[in-house]
């Protein structure tokens, strides 16, 4: 059989050189999707930061405050001093927390947070005094870190007072100097939190002389040497015992809690 013509191989050649006609007309409305598509988003991004921080939909208009004890929603409200009227979504909650720590140092923790659309929540938790100081006629509360957070003029009920007795010589002076009086503050807060709660009920102060030399001065008069703050589940087990077996003591001695002793006078 005789092969195309020259004519035919070049007529065969044009179309094959010629674009495809199909894809370009894809090509067109693809392009315009996509700019649509851009401008919408970019609307949207927009009417959204509107929304945010321009329109009056998502402004602050109410605080409210929980877990306030000792101190009043008022005084947390103005210390906090939260923008009414801003933007919700500008309000900076770590300021608001740093804020109240510094200028209500009772504060222990507090969450700021956003309850949409208008609000914030103040969430506080208050410290606890474990031990007081008297310093003239009021009284420093102690936290269980031995953070002195608080002056008052009245003793809290049921909280011990803390009385350093802390001598300037001899070994009372070197348990001092290497301790520090904070440190022994930590301890005299460590022996406060492991009484008994049945002896708790009744110490009225808890005296440190030095590091290993705390005592207890229970509301009948009788004493408890309780050594240093350390081991202290095992001397509460020990003393509640000692106790028991020692009804009409006045002195118990639980510094090593393994040769606890007792006495009447």
């Amino acid at each position: 059989m005789a092969g195309p013509t020259t004519a035919e191989r070049g007529e065969r050649q044009q179309e094959s050189s010629d674009p495809p006609l199909p894809r370009r007309r894809l090509r067109l409305p693809r392009l315009r999707t996509m700019i649509i598509f851009v401008v919408v988003l970019a609307l949207l991004g927009a009417g959204s930061v509107w929304v945010l921080f321009g329109s009056q939909w998502l402004r602050v208009e109410r605080v409210s405050i929980s877990g306030t004890k000792v101190l009043t929603p008022t005084q947390v409200g103005e210390a906090a001093d939260v923008p009414v009227g801003a933007p919700l979504i500008s309000v900076d909650t770590g300021v608001i927390e740093a804020r109240l720590r510094r200028k209500l140092p009772r504060i222990d923790a507090v969450d700021v947070v956003r309850s949409w659309p208008h609000g914030i929540g103040l969430k506080v938790v208050e410290r606890t005094p474990v031990l007081i100081v008297q310093k003239g006629g009021n009284f420093v509360e102690v936290d269980d870190e031995g953070v002195r957070f608080a002056t008052v003029s009245a003793p809290p009920k049921g909280v011990p007072v803390l009385e350093l007795t802390l001598s300037r010589s001899g070994s009372a002076a070197a348990s001092l100097r290497r301790f520090g009086e904070d440190r022994l503050v930590r301890e005299a807060v460590r022996v406060a939190g492991a009484i008994p709660a049945a002896v708790a009920r009744y110490t009225l102060v808890v005296k440190v002389r030095s590091y290993d030399d705390i005592s207890l001065e229970l509301s009948d008069g009788r004493i408890v040497a309780w050594g240093s703050g350390e081991r202290g589940a095992a001397k509460a087990r020990t003393l509640t015992a000692l106790m028991k077996a020692s009804p009409d003591a006045r002195y118990f001695d639980v510094s090593v809690p393994t040769a606890p002793a007792s006495a009447e006078s």
